[in-house]
């Protein structure tokens, strides 16, 4: 065995094991929450693009920071799944098919979309604090950024991937993630890229109470020669 094959199967090994029973036994009915999913992004960017429906997506789906918090945090939830009108929605079905699918399988239907909505809602609630505090801090937004659009299913999609890295010790693959999101906000100093960076903040966090949870339960102490699933 190479090097390289001995790296991938060590990276991504507990993950592949954790994925490939369900998947083999039921196929798609192994992420039926995820289909679901996929299915409800397709409809609702058809939707988006009819002049019939622009107006009911933004009304339902749609976050921007000007916005009022509770109106906000009602839309937050479909704001998930409605993807952004200038990238290609292919790139958004496939991204929720591949990371929303690997992590119900992983960690059921109920987790995924709770990780999934924690780390989508720190993005919503971060523009705000960035706004306020203004285009002259580090972590501030100029106010002209209160009249964009959230990122859609990408935060959930960054921080479910940050997530599963760590929960199934693929550290590099989390690592390329973050990079990589720090990396877009250098090169694109945007609203979406620093959402992706408080997503990343917010599901480190889960990972922080997680890992914290185990140990004190002494569950940690049983799994160090496997990773027992925590799907229910």
């Amino acid at each position: 065995m190479t090097t390289l094959a001995r790296w991938a199967r060590a990276e991504w090994g507990p993950l592949y094991i954790a994925v490939r029973g369900p998947l083999v036994r039921r196929r798609w009915r192994a992420a039926p929450m995820t289909i679901g999913v996929v299915c409800l992004t397709a409809v609702l960017h058809v939707v988006h693009n009819q002049s019939w429906g622009f107006r009911f997506v933004e009304d339902v789906g749609a976050v921007r920071a000007e916005d009022p918090l509770w109106p906000a945090l009602l839309r937050t939830p479909l704001s998930l799944f409605v993807p952004a009108l200038d990238l290609p929605v292919w790139g958004a079905l496939g991204q929720i098919l591949l990371v929303f699918g690997i992590a119900e399988i992983c960690l059921g239907w109920w987790r995924t979309l709770v990780i999934a909505y924690v780390a989508t809602l720190a993005g919503t609630l971060y523009a705000r604090v960035g706004i306020w505090l203004g285009p002259d801090s580090p972590l501030g937004l100029p106010a002209s950024d209160s009249l964009v659009v959230d990122t859609g299913p990408s935060a959930a999609v960054v921080g479910l991937a940050v997530f599963l890295g760590w929960r199934y010790r693929a550290y590099v693959t989390a690592g390329v993630v973050i990079v990589a999101m720090v990396v877009e906000v250098l090169l694109k100093d945007n609203l979406a890229g620093k959402e992706h960076l408080a997503a990343i903040a917010a599901v480190l966090a889960l990972c922080a109470v997680s890992a914290l949870r185990h140990r004190r339960t002494g569950s940690g102490a049983g799994s160090g020669s496997g990773l027992p699933p925590i799907r229910s």
